[in-house]
């Protein structure tokens, strides 16, 4: 399943926007003049930005004035955004066109930032101006440089909408911001991603209360990135949603938000379940062949001689195989209104082959257990037992 990208709510305001800072007028000129050939790929804006600047606070600014300076909001289809292209998909539309909204401006200040080495996140939420909430998803991205966490809006820091029509204009604000100031106007989706010990909840963030509560219990942001780092997709999702769902469903943004990482995860849970009945399918059709060959042995009276110890373990691999595909198929999940009479048919083929490979067993361990002039007489033939699953 795609992931859901969200749209912008463009800041409108023509006065708060500042000018350059002198401080940055080498590294912003050093971008402005990256040769266009270079600008083809993020890939190669990145090891320009590694050859010429040795600090992550240098090169994270020279990502974001480039992203800034190259990128124009795309005004026109700023409610046209295609939900299934893939994260590169974006940023290859976005290079050619230099055109975005601002999933689009997020995306490609996050990919350069993580290939020239800094940890960066796109984060989704919603804001406020002029103490007004907007209707309309956001997008924005984070970046630890020197060990402290910074925000970054390339789309607001970029320019201005007015009257229809986009006007850029670098705006200092929305460049390395900190987290307790920008929660002012930008509040995330999933609370992990405000950067915050006391994080705001969406009800505080509506009635313009911002300011650090440290009444509130702690929350250890730092360590939960940590661990949210270690989790698999599905246990990122579900964490997030639960997060998500506990700071307050206040908008229909948010529940739009939550509902998207609920059928994710039940997209992801579905695809788990059949990769391990593909698993299962794949161990059972192995213990059939081994079986097989077992009566094949067998029905030709246990020639070419082998010793009791390799036929014993001739008819104990099937078994085995048998017996964990039995165990791992009861913790299969739902997979589906497809499937359930596949897996229920699965699950009689197990028990079926495993039966009759236990008979088989018990009439190895009689065998072995006789002498080598009886053992001549108990053959008979045996069926083979038939042909694997598809």
């Amino acid at each position: 399943m795609k992931n859901i990208y969200l749209m912008l709510s463009l800041f409108l305001s023509i006065v708060s926007f500042g000018q350059v800072n002198a401080g940055y007028a080498l590294i912003d000129n050093k971008m402005a003049n990256i040769p266009i050939s270079y600008t083809s790929s993020t890939e190669v804006i990145a090891n320009y930005i590694n050859t010429n600047f040795k600090t992550d606070s240098d090169k994270i600014r020279a990502v974001f004035y480039w992203t800034v300076s190259n990128i124009s909001y795309d005004v026109a289809n700023r409610f046209k955004v295609n939900f299934n292209e893939t994260p590169q998909e974006q940023i290859a539309k976005t290079l050619k066109t230099k055109k975005g909204v601002c999933i689009h401006y997020a995306t490609v200040f996050n990919d350069i930032s993580n290939k020239i080495g800094i940890q960066s996140y796109i984060i989704e939420g919603y804001t406020k101006q002029h103490e007004k909430v907007s209707n309309l998803a956001h997008a924005w991205c984070a970046a630890k440089i020197d060990n402290k966490w910074y925000l970054f809006d390339p789309t607001w820091g970029s320019g201005y909408v007015n009257n229809g029509k986009f006007f850029k204009k670098l705006n200092e604000y929305y460049f390395k911001t900190e987290p307790v100031k920008l929660i002012s106007s930008h509040i995330p989706f999933d609370y992990l991603w405000q950067f915050l010990n006391y994080p705001i909840t969406n009800n505080e963030f509506y009635e313009g209360v911002t300011q650090i509560n440290k009444s509130k219990k702690y929350f250890d942001f730092e360590s939960e990135i940590i661990k949210y780092n270690t989790l698999s997709e599905i246990n990122k999702l579900f964490e997030s949603a639960a997060r998500i769902e506990k700071n307050g469903v206040k908008n229909a943004m948010i529940l739009e938000r939550l509902e998207g990482k609920k059928k994710e995860v039940a997209y992801l849970k579905h695809n788990i379940n059949v990769e391990k009945l593909n698993s299962i399918v794949n161990n059972y059709n192995e213990a059939v062949d081994l079986l097989n060959e077992f009566i094949y042995f067998r029905n030709n009276k246990f020639k070419p001689t082998l010793s009791d110890a390799k036929i014993s373990s001739m008819i104990q691999a099937p078994i085995e195989k048998l017996t964990k595909c039995q165990d791992a198929i009861y913790a299969v999940d739902s997979i589906g209104t497809e499937n359930p009479s596949n897996l229920s048919s699965l699950k009689k083929s197990i028990n079926a082959v495993l039966t009759q490979a236990k008979e088989h067993e018990l009439f190895v361990k009689e065998y072995l257990s006789k002498s080598k002039i009886v053992r001549k007489t108990m053959f008979t033939k045996v069926s083979w037992f038939g042909v694997p699953l598809n």
